[in-house]
């Protein structure tokens, strides 16, 4: 003897654990965590390293100069 499925036992198996996979999903995405924002390490003038969000780095470049090379490392040798 072999038992019939209905089509609605079967739908609501499928939905039942269908639900259930995205219940680890609830555990991931807490609320309270903040999503990660891409920084770029740079130094500063002083020879800090910090880190900068690359959403206020300006788009367009100024390219250096010779001089200003030379004038930077004097500096950076004196101090």
């Amino acid at each position: 003897m072999q038992k019939d499925v209905s089509r609605k036992k079967f739908i609501a198996w499928v939905v039942g654990l269908g639900s259930l996979a995205f219940v680890p999903t609830a555990f991931w995405l807490r609320p309270g965590k903040k999503n990660k924002t891409a920084t770029a390490k740079m130094l500063t003038r002083d020879g800090k390293l910090v880190e900068i969000d690359i959403a206020n780095i300006p788009a367009k470049k100024k390219k250096l100069g010779i001089a200003d090379i030379h004038g930077w490392i004097r500096k950076k040798n004196s101090m």
